[in-house]
């Protein structure tokens, strides 16, 4: 599990595709010190499993469904990377709770600069709006942000200075996409909720009986 609080940016070093799915290194930096094969680690907010690790240099093996869901395979050698390594036991939860199980994709559509602060607005699907909240937490590339407000086709999030100087936030551009993880408490309520609320008429008191209530 991982909090959404990034803990530096790396820049990847190879790239490698094969059968679909892709080998991915990354130099680590100070951070190789405090992992090992096997160990999770978000990248760009999706969890990876380290299968190799040389001095600084990790490399992950990373499947076709991930590929498929996520940005990871955009990546070009040089690109820099959101890292986060998983959350200790005795660590402080500083974010939200964040998987790194990425839901979808969503486009940066406006950057609005108010001094050293941005105004980001993002266009997402359906799939994914429906499990956001305003003042909700979303994971946009692994940060844990909070969303400012919603429409029909996007949400905006306020970025403070803190987090554009230490994350990829801080050169990202219009047209760019991004990986989104919506928050896991939302997606329980709304699957319970799901199961209740009736998808025609009006919920009964019958119904609330039959279900417990």
């Amino acid at each position: 599990m991982f909090t959404g609080l990034i803990e530096t940016v790396c820049p990847v070093k190879l790239v490698r595709r094969s059968n679909g799915a892709m080998h991915l290194a990354i130099d680590l930096g100070k951070l190789a010190d405090e992992s090992k094969v096997g160990d999770s680690i978000a990248i760009n907010g999706v969890c990876l499993t380290v299968a190799k690790l040389e001095a600084e240099l990790v490399t992950f093996e990373v499947s076709a469904e991930t590929l498929t869901r996520s940005t990871l395979g955009r990546l070009q050698p040089a690109s820099g990377v959101n890292v986060e390594l998983s959350m200790k036991a005795s660590g402080r939860f500083g974010g939200h709770i964040v998987q790194g199980h990425i839901d979808g994709v969503g486009t940066i559509k406006a950057i609005e600069r108010q001094g050293e602060f941005v105004n980001m607005k993002l266009a997402a699907g359906a799939e994914l709006l429906e499990n956001m909240v305003v003042k909700g937490s979303v994971a946009v590339d692994g940060i844990s942000l909070t969303i400012a407000s919603m429409d029909e086709s996007s949400f905006r999030v306020a970025i403070i200075p803190q987090t554009l100087k230490r994350t990829t936030l801080g050169k990202a551009k219009v047209g760019d996409i991004v990986n989104i993880e919506t928050d896991i408490i939302a997606k329980i309520i709304k699957k319970q909720l799901d199961k209740i609320l009736p998808t025609e008429g009006k919920l009964t008191v019958e119904r609330l009986k039959e279900l417990g209530f």
